[in-house]
């Protein structure tokens, strides 16, 4: 069973992302995306989407048109996370069969993105929305909801978030950082899994 973990490469480039993904998923993170303002990133999600499709949830973050769905899905890719709530966008990209992370703050936010066809939500930035405010939007969620946590999660306080309610993380700057090694960026991800799974109850 993969873990519920969306590794964030962001500033990523075509030149290094198969290796530095490569180490991400000997970790064990297997959803990765591309945030789109990352350079050149058609290119990173079709050299990703070879190297690895098979075995990996290759998609793009920092998703806000209909337009861009369409362009990661003709490069291969399946997983589009964004930052924002566009019901537009989220209906476009279930129609086409891929994944739906939209960013949500808000219950109306959370409706809207489920309403149009969201697999899950992510809970955009998480470090504002605190663990109390989480827990109020995760109360009127309906069952089974999947709630992912980005922005200020990580090694340090992931126990605190599953214990309050989040069914996973997007991890970004913890995990990558533009010009990081493969090996560093290997090592962080391992840190990352493993402080996670230590908060599993």
């Amino acid at each position: 069973m993969s873990l519920p973990l969306i590794g964030i490469l962001r500033g990523v480039t075509p030149e290094e992302v198969v290796e530095i993904a490569e180490a991400v998923l000997a970790a064990g993170i297997t959803k990765i995306e591309v945030p789109l303002n990352s350079p050149n990133p058609l290119e990173s999600i079709r050299l990703l989407v070879n190297a690895f499709g098979e075995r990996a949830l290759i998609g793009a973050g920092t998703v806000l048109t209909v337009a861009q769905v369409r362009d990661v899905y003709d490069a291969g890719g399946r997983l589009i996370v964004s930052p924002n709530c566009r019901p537009a966008v989220i209906e476009e990209t279930h129609r086409l069969g891929m994944a739906s992370w939209p960013g949500i703050v808000t219950p109306s936010e959370a409706f809207d993105a489920l309403d149009a066809g969201a697999t899950g939500l992510k809970l955009f930035p998480a470090v504002q929305v605190g663990l109390e405010g989480m827990k109020a939007v995760r109360a009127v969620l309906p069952p089974g909801t999947l709630l992912y946590a980005v922005g200020g999660v990580g090694v340090d306080n992931f126990a605190q978030w599953r214990a309050a309610g989040v069914d996973g993380a997007g991890l970004g700057s913890a995990l990558y950082k533009p010009g990081q090694s493969a090996s560093r960026v290997g090592q962080q991800a391992q840190a990352l899994v493993d402080a996670w799974q230590a908060g599993e109850q």
